[in-house]
């Protein structure tokens, strides 16, 4: 019985699918710290049930890897959590982004081959966040960028960015979009309403808010010029495309190419410069879509931990109804292509 039991597990062991997971989230403590003093509060006052995604957030060693063995991923590529540095002011966003990017690379040194990571960068600053890409890229072998969104209400197609951009395309790495909350304006003119705060509050968020932002924000960079510009730059985005899969054609039909001015319609760029991840939306039926509008190469696996079950996602993966071939590639195959892993 022994030793059908280990044969049993040899021979799962053997066909068993290497998962990296893209959008995995950390934080460190003077991150929390900096948080809480920007919100008035300290972080004991969080939430009920918070506490415990604080300590998920911050442990980056033991519990991190235990809970991906439980869970069968092999590689988390960390992301400071959102809403990042954008938000702060430029001499904090760059003190908070050393110290982040300096935190996760001492992780990833004890734990190299299960931990990678994307650098934090002060965007308000972009000289200074592009010579911080370069540093951890080269010091230490970050596989790209993450950037939470607008910088105080600018975006990535103003120029004053480009630096970044220029920084992220010579590296040959990736920047992954995060999302975060609207403009206050906009919350104001489009997310209060006849509801309550409590409503308004989760719509502007994670109900509909986050992702309509970062696919409006992939927009400008489209239209601005950035991949003409910078025509070998790849982004990722998550949540299977923030909605953009299922528009693109509507949004080519409604802005033609001799309207936008551009050297390819806008399904071009969304075909060629941009990559999706699944960050928690386990649903068959907008995985498929996505699948038949951007194809299996532009597509990789992400769970979205702490705030999602590492579990739930990979059994989402598992029961993909497409084939072993594919279910490879966005498990593992098209993250090592695009990440240099």
């Amino acid at each position: 019985m022994n030793n059908e039991s280990n044969d049993l597990k040899q021979f799962k062991n053997q066909n068993k699918i290497r998962t990296i997971a893209l959008e995995e989230t950390y934080a460190t403590p003077k991150f929390m710290q900096a948080q809480a003093e920007m919100m008035k509060s300290e972080p004991s006052e969080a939430p009920e049930g918070f506490a415990q995604i604080i300590k998920q957030l911050i442990d980056v060693d033991k519990g991190r890897i235990d809970a991906m063995d439980q869970a069968g991923i092999d590689v988390q590529v960390l992301s400071l959590f959102s809403p990042g540095v954008e938000q702060m002011e430029p001499s904090m966003a760059v003190e908070m982004s050393k110290d982040a990017n300096d935190y996760i690379a001492g992780a990833i040194k004890r734990n190299p081959t299960r931990l990678a990571g994307f650098a934090t960068l002060p965007t308000a600053v972009p000289d200074m966040a592009s010579d911080e890409l370069e540093r951890m890229v080269k010091e230490h072998d970050f596989k790209g960028a993450i950037i939470n969104g607008h910088t105080n209400g600018r975006y990535l197609d103003d120029e004053f960015f480009w630096p970044i951009l220029e920084s992220a395309e010579k590296l040959k790495v990736p920047i992954y979009l995060h999302p975060t909350l609207p403009p206050k304006s906009v919350i104001e003119a489009s997310y209060t309403g006849n509801f309550s705060q409590e409503v308004s509050t989760i719509l502007a968020r994670n109900a509909w808010g986050w992702h309509i932002e970062t696919a409006l924000h992939i927009l400008r960079i489209i239209l601005g010029g950035v991949f003409d510009q910078y025509p070998d730059l790849q982004f990722i985005i998550g949540h299977m495309g923030e909605g953009l899969p299922f528009m693109q054609q509507r949004i080519d039909d409604s802005l033609p190419q001799e309207t936008i001015d551009l050297e390819h319609p806008v399904s071009t760029y969304l075909q060629k410069n941009v990559n999706y991840t699944f960050s928690g939306l386990n649903y068959n039926q907008t995985f498929l879509n996505l699948f038949l509008e951007m194809g299996v190469d532009r597509i990789m696996f992400s769970t979205d931990y702490p705030f999602i079950p590492m579990e739930d996602t990979r059994k989402f993966l598992d029961q993909l109804p497409i084939s072993k071939e594919d279910k490879e590639k966005i498990a593992h195959g098209n993250a090592e292509r695009l990440l240099h892993m």
